[in-house]
């Protein structure tokens, strides 16, 4: 009983029905892209229940009113959250940082030397470690970075993973992972336990849900986004590859994770040129 006298609901008080789950499962693919196998079911049930204990709700089915409700964005953010899992750290795959750092980047940081555009983009970003790393790569390679037209973009479809990432706030053994030749560019953080302004001045966070049509005008010279299309199905994923071909500038560059496979119309211009690295090549050559 709560100190008001009401049941307050047990770890056994609620049963996530078939259809209930498939309710889930289809918002779930329809606002996040997310597909979601019947074997996801006890984790789903788990994770939710959870959520309706700290909520005092009683019945999933009032729950799914909620996603609907005055409150509905919140809601929606706090079922992503846990429908997906934000694990990552800096410099996570470090080849892909190695080929950024010794193929990507050069030929760019040139272009932007003689006066132009640089623009990359980390889709998925999470908690922000994958953009700060870019960051430091392009610091490593253009100390005078912030001093010429280059912009590193990274977005989330989950507004709390972003707001963390804006705090660029991290713990003291998750920075001391960072290898020494990229640990020399964070020294020392703010006053505030930020990392450093040099860092994050480079950076644009903002909310963006991929299976929506890309709000930018211009396109980007590479793009990271990795072990975010495992949640998607084989038709969303081909959409989105398809999606990031047309964001990119030919010759451009994309990262994806490491279980992550091209497919679909994409394929015919996005050529390997790496461990899950691609090309893109829009004559499809």
């Amino acid at each position: 009983m709560s100190a008001e006298g009401t049941i307050t609901p047990n770890a056994d008080s609620f049963s996530l029905s078939d259809q209930e789950f498939e309710a889930i499962a289809q918002f779930a693919h329809k606002h996040f892209g997310l597909a979601m196998a019947a074997s996801k079911k006890p984790l789903v049930s788990s994770r939710l229940a959870r959520k309706l204990r700290q909520r005092n709700i009683t019945n999933f089915k009032d729950y799914l009113a909620s996603l609907d409700g005055p409150n509905a964005d919140e809601e929606r953010s706090g079922l992503l959250s846990l429908l997906t899992t934000n694990v990552t750290h800096f410099f996570r795959e470090p080849h892909h940082f190695e080929t950024l750092r010794n193929d990507v980047l050069p030929p760019l940081v040139e272009q932007a030397r003689r006066g132009g555009r640089v623009r990359l983009w980390s889709a998925g970003c999470s908690n922000g470690q994958e953009p700060y790393s870019i960051a430091m790569t392009l610091l490593d390679v253009c100390p005078e970075a912030a001093k010429l037209d280059i912009k590193i973009l990274g977005t989330d479809i989950d507004p709390v993973v972003v707001r963390h990432a804006q705090a660029a706030k991290y713990p003291e053994d998750e920075l001391a992972q960072i290898d020494a030749k990229y640990s020399k560019l964070v020294p020392k953080r703010d006053p505030d336990g930020r990392l450093p302004e040099s860092l994050r001045k480079l950076i644009t966070f903002g909310v963006l849900n991929l299976i929506e049509p890309f709000p930018f005008k211009g396109k980007f010279d590479a793009i990271f986004c990795r072990n975010v299309a495992i949640y998607f199905d084989n038709p969303t994923q081909q959409k989105v590859w398809s999606a990031f071909q047309n964001a990119l500038n030919p010759g451009g560059t994309l990262f994806i994770g490491h279980s992550e496979r091209m497919s679909g119309p994409a394929a015919q211009h996005l050529k390997t040129a790496g461990i899950t690295t691609y090309v893109n090549s829009p004559a499809g050559r």
